[in-house]
This record gives C-alpha cells, structure tokens and sequence, in this order.
C-alpha cells in the first residue's frame, strides 16, 4: 500500500501549482522532495506506480505516431546533431567548472566529463509529451518534430546503456521482427473489444506484457517495447479510441513518477548551487536546438516552439548517473545533483511553454528568413479556397457539423485539423480538409483572408485551444459567426466573453436532444405547445 502521506504530499503540491498557475506536475516534484526531507523513502510500490505509468505514457504516444514522422531528414538530422553538439557544449563547461576548482569534480577525468555532457544533452520524453498532450499538441507541426527527435533520443540511450553495460542483447531479440506480421491479428483483436474495459485491459496487456515484458526478456529496454508495440497499433482507426480510453490512467500513475524523482536524496547547499548553475545553463541548450533546426526547412514557429519544448534536463540523465555511481566513475553526489537539475529544469520549462507563443511573437522578425526548399505540407501556407463555413477540428463533433452544414444548408464547407493522418483519412471520403494547426498564430494570418466565410465552427477537443482560436479571430475582426464546443460548465463563460455567438455544451445539448427525441417516439406534447 502507499502511504497516505504521499497521496497527500502529491495533491497539495499539485493544487498549490495550479495557485500560481504552473502545471500541476512542478507541485508533485516538489511533494517529492518534501516527502524526501521529512524523512520519506521511495517504496517498491511507488516505483512500480512510477514504471507503469512512463510505460504506458509511451504506449499511448507510439498509438498516435506515424514511424514516416522518425524517417524524415529533420528529425534524425536533427537529433543527431543536437545530441553531439550538446555533449562537448556541457563537455565544454564542465570542465571550466573544474579547472575553477570545482570540488565535485576534482576526481573527474576528461571520460566522466563527456559522460555527464552526454546525459545533460537529453530532453525528458515525459515532461515533453505530457506537456504536448495538455495541451492537445502532439500532432501539431512543432509537436510531432519534438516527439520524433525524443524517440531518436531513446534510441540512442538503448544503444548507450547496451554499450556501457556490456551486455548485449539477446540472440532470441531478432525474434521481435515477428511482431510485424503478427499486427492484423492485434488489429482483429482490437476489432471484436468493443469500448469497454477489455479494450482498456488489452491495452494495458500490450503495453505491459507483450511491449514492456518482452523486450526486456531479450535484453532491451521495456519501455522501448511498449513504444515500438504502441506504433504497430497506431494505424488500426481504434488506435486514438485506445489512448483516449486510457488517458486518465496513464495521467494518474505519472504522478507516482514525478513524485519519485525527489527521492533521490537530499541535497546540501553545493549541491543545489551546482544543481541550479545546470538550470541558468539551459538556454545555451535551446539555442543550440534553434540552430540545429533552422539547418532545415521549416518555419519559425515550428523551429522555435519545439526548442523551448524541449528545453529541460532528462529522466535519462538520472539513468546515466546511477550507471555511473554504481560503476565508481562519479561520486554519489553526481545522481542527488542531475536529480534536483532535472525537477528544477522541469519548472523552469513549465513557465516557459506557458508564455511559449508570445516569445515566438516577439522573436519572429528577428530571425533571419526561413528555407523554404523542399518546405513539408505541413509547413506551407494554408489557402482558404470558397469555403463559406470553417469547421476546426474534426474529431466526432467536427466531422458530424461538417456533414450537416454541408447536406443539409447547402454551404461550401472546409475542415482543418492539425493531425494528417485524420486529413488524409477524411480526404479520401471527399470531404474538403487542409491540414492547420489552429493554435499556431501564423495560421491566422492566413486562414481567414477570405470574405466568403460566414461561420467559423470551434469544435477541438482542447478548451484553450478552442480560446485561442476565438482570440485570434477577434483580433483579425472576424465579421462572420462563431460557434463553440464546450465539454463543461465552467467553460461556457470565457467562451462567451470572448464574443462567441453560440456555444454548445455537448453533454446539455446531447440531453436536449436525446428528451425531444424520447418526447416524440412517445407522441408527448412540449409545455410549450401544451400552453398554446
């Protein structure tokens, strides 16, 4: 059983973030750490709650990636170049620190010193992808160039731990390629589950048992597997239904791992001061990421929003430590130092991808011209078309009011949404869709150009995505209608102060609808009616 006092430690840090409007995982980093200074220890329970939840975290991503995403030139380009120059840039400063006579690192050789810059050189796949999925931006341009460059990162830590460990993997690990053709008999699987709680089993099953558990009967990294499976899946069409099935899951069980990184022990002053010196050092890691990506097409805000993104120490810098600490290369001290870096560098990360749009605003005319050769669809500017109504987002909401707006009113409709694979599914039925991201703000300079647009539809799943959208229509002086989605109560007021004609809450309206509809199968007359 966990201890009360580590649901307690994870729920007040958790709310006293949210006070001060940060993510609610800085506050269950910093319960981690008060649990650890009142005398706490990590439990085995804790760890494996921990476990689960990065495992299936990744799991769910592999549902939604696209493995072309990991083949294009800027993602392993990209990764590849970040990775050795980041390495010999903290190379670089460790060893100042040292010739400044650094005590911690007096003992190091030049080797520990390359070892400490190349775990300094990752970005945590977690704090990304959770930060992506808050904000419903995984599929989003900048969101799928940060989420295949920290796949290529792991990849790198696998053939990292594979070669410092010594042990190879095992021979019976080429089996694995058996589970390409065994995927249609995963997807027939899938097909007979149904909604219920055998699809959300059969999930944890692939993630757990035949990802996570398999490869690492074979000598790999489990949590590799469960990615690697979860990309196997990511073209069955029940493949989003899955993730979403397991979302609040997965969301529940990573509060065990943030809490966890606290527990590594608890630092004294020299510590923090060196810990803290990683975290002022950061933007000297962004700025290389701004670098390496404009080596490629793409535009600025795609560039510029994956670096602040990514800007952060990784879990994987723990990994590397402890490896070290256990193999005498670097004191114990090392692993308490990359631990508080990593929970302070996840703060610091959160209040930057907080204002991350408005410092792209900023910064945009001071960066030099793009490269537009070879631009990816994704990347080039949006043509509006004759569309009369805009429908943004097409999930089930969006698809159901683009069908009804265009059979029954006769309007001239245009479907956007962020994830290509929806865009090319959609397209292929004859719907008329572009591929947009609704909250990038360059999006708005373009979409909206045209006088021939009556309405504008907001049905994205995410509600300060459905916020900033309505923001940038009024800052353009949109003349047409506005229409929103709202999944709750509290969501209808902000909504409607922004100016929104209509907003529709789906589980009110759906109530509505589904009354009338009984009141009429059973020939029961409105009040209203009744009265007149």
């Amino acid at each position: 059983m966990i201890d009360a006092a580590y649901i307690l430690a994870a729920f007040i840090g958790g709310l006293a973030a949210m006070a001060v409007r940060l993510p609610p995982l800085v506050g269950f980093l910093a319960g981690g750490f008060a649990l650890n200074w009142l005398g706490y220890t990590l439990t085995p329970t804790l760890s494996t709650v921990a476990d689960i939840g990065v495992t299936l975290l990744l799991f769910t991503i592999g549902l939604k990636l696209n493995v072309r995403t990991l083949l294009r030139t800027e993602v392993w380009g990209s990764a590849s170049l970040h990775m050795i120059g980041s390495s010999l840039l903290f190379f670089l400063i460790l060893g100042l620190l040292k010739w400044l006579g650094l005590s911690l690192l007096e003992e190091a050789g030049w080797q520990v010193l390359l070892l400490l810059g190349f775990a300094l050189s990752f970005s945590s796949t977690v704090f990304v992808i959770k930060v992506l999925d808050k904000r419903s931006e995984t599929q989003s341009a900048y969101g799928r160039l940060a989420i295949g460059l920290l796949i290529m990162q792991d990849v790198f830590a696998v053939v990292f731990i594979t070669a410092s460990t010594g042990e190879l993997p095992s021979p019976w690990a080429i089996m694995l390629l058996l589970l390409i053709p065994l995927a249609p008999m995963l997807y027939h699987l899938l097909d007979r589950l149904g909604h219920g709680e055998m699809q959300m089993l059969f999930g944890m099953l692939l993630a757990l048992v035949l990802g996570y558990g398999l490869f690492e009967l074979v000598g790999l990294k489990g949590d590799l597997g469960a990615l690697i499976i979860g990309m196997l899946l990511a073209p069955h069409p029940a493949a989003q239904t899955l993730a979403r099935s397991m979302f609040n899951l997965k969301e529940l069980l990573l509060v065990g791992f943030f809490l966890s990184i606290g527990f590594t022990s608890v630092p004294d002053w020299e510590m923090a001061f060196l810990a803290l010196l990683l975290v002022v050092l950061l933007p000297l890691k962004s700025l290389l990421y701004q670098w390496v990506f404009m080596r490629f097409p793409m535009r600025h805000r795609t560039s510029l929003l994956a670096t602040l993104t990514l800007t952060n120490y990784s879990e994987f810098g723990l990994i590397v430590g402890a490896l070290a600490v256990s193999t005498g290369w670097i004191a114990p001290e090392w692993l308490v130092v990359l631990s508080l870096a990593v929970a302070l560098s996840f703060a610091f990360s959160a209040a930057l991808n907080a204002v991350s749009e408005g410092l792209y605003r900023r910064m945009e005319a001071r960066l030099p011209p793009p490269r537009h050769i070879d631009m990816p669809s994704g990347e080039r500017a949006i043509e509006l078309g004759d569309a009369e109504a805009v429908v943004l987002g097409m999930g089930r909401i969006g698809r159901s009011v683009y069908q009804r707006l265009r059979k029954e009113y006769g309007l001239r409709v245009l479907g956007i949404d962020n994830n290509p694979k929806t865009v090319k599914e959609l397209g292929e039925r004859g719907m008329n869709l572009l591929e947009g991201d609704a909250v990038d703000s360059d999006f708005w300079d373009k979409i909206l150009m045209s006088s021939d647009v009556q309405m504008v539809v907001l049905a994205m799943p995410h509600h300060a995505g459905n916020l900033f959208a309505l923001q940038q229509l009024r800052n353009r002086h949109f003349k047409g209608r506005i229409t929103a989605v709202v999944e709750y109560p509290e969501e209808i007021k902000p909504i409607r102060e922004l100016g929104a004609h209509a907003v529709f809450h789906v589980y009110d309206e759906a109530g509505r609808a589904l009354a009338d509809s009984a009141a009429e199968a059973a020939g029961v007359d409105s009040m209203t009616r009744q009265m007149g």
